[in-house]
This record gives C-alpha cells, structure tokens and sequence, in this order.
C-alpha cells in the first residue's frame, strides 16, 4: 500500500525498524519537499515487498557499475517520472538512501545518489568508494552525500 510523504508532518511510518527513524523520516521527508517544490510532485513509497521491481533495478545498477552490494535491507522504494527524468528511490533500514536520476533523453544526465541519514555510519560497501559532502536540512539535520554518474543503459 503507497504511502504518500508528508514533509510538514513528519512520519516514521514504514521506517520503524530503523535504528535511526527519525532521522531516515527526515531525509525522506526531505526528498518530498523537494520533488513538491521543484515538480509539483506528490512522493509516494510503497513498502519494499510492494517494490522488489524497483529494489532490484537499483541493486543492478550498483553492481553493474561498481560491483557494489548493499548489505542493509530495504524498507521502501518508490520509481516515478517527472520532467523526462526516472527516478527510483530505496530507503534502508540502517539510514541509508539511494536514488537513481535516470534521463530518458539524455545519458549525460544519469547518476546514483547516496544519502546517509543523521546519526549512521558510513556502510561499508560504500566507505573506501566514496566521500560524503555535508548539507544541512531543517527536515533531516546533517545529510551527508555522494554520488556515481552511470555510464550503462538501464
């Protein structure tokens, strides 16, 4: 069953096995804001054994790309498309989010985002790849992000 993001009330729903919720509902409400302000888009998530179609296109991109394999077990995911771009989302139970940018028209313009939510560490499949730039979120606290352009067709 979808669950549509409230990014002004926020939830833990669907997140509550996290040992940082709050902190995972943040980030994901952060997201929400976003794609409502920049695309007048409504985020919706379903709970990961609604979206295995989903968790398995992103979990073949990274290893595809990078031979990477996330260890943490998926919550929600969510593919929608607005402005031409396919985007997928995985929130995970340790914090971490992925998101796909995948242009349809465009493959200049296609890449994988990571977000750790405040309080996680960094996974180790993904600590020795990669540094995480710092943002500040009134929604998240500290995120920290990084990302990999896909070079592939998906």
């Amino acid at each position: 069953m979808s669950y549509l993001v409230d990014f002004k009330n926020v939830s833990t729903t669907g997140l509550e096995s996290s040992p940082v919720a709050a902190a995972l509902a943040g980030l994901r409400a952060n997201e929400a804001r976003y794609f409502k302000n920049k695309y007048d888009h409504d985020f919706t998530v379903d709970p990961a054994s609604e979206a295995q179609e989903s968790i398995d296109n992103v979990h073949r991109i990274l290893k595809e790309e990078r031979d990477i394999v996330i260890a943490s077990r998926p919550l929600e995911a969510t593919t929608f498309r607005v402005a031409n771009i396919r985007w997928t989302y995985v929130f995970y139970e340790t914090g971490l989010a992925i998101n796909v940018m995948y242009t349809i028209d465009d493959a200049k313009k296609r890449a994988v985002g990571f977000k750790l939510s405040d309080g996680m560490e960094v996974p180790t499949e993904l600590a020795s790849r990669f540094k995480f730039a710092r943002q500040k979120s009134k929604l998240a606290g500290t995120i920290r992000g990084s990302f990999f352009v896909i070079k592939g067709e998906y």
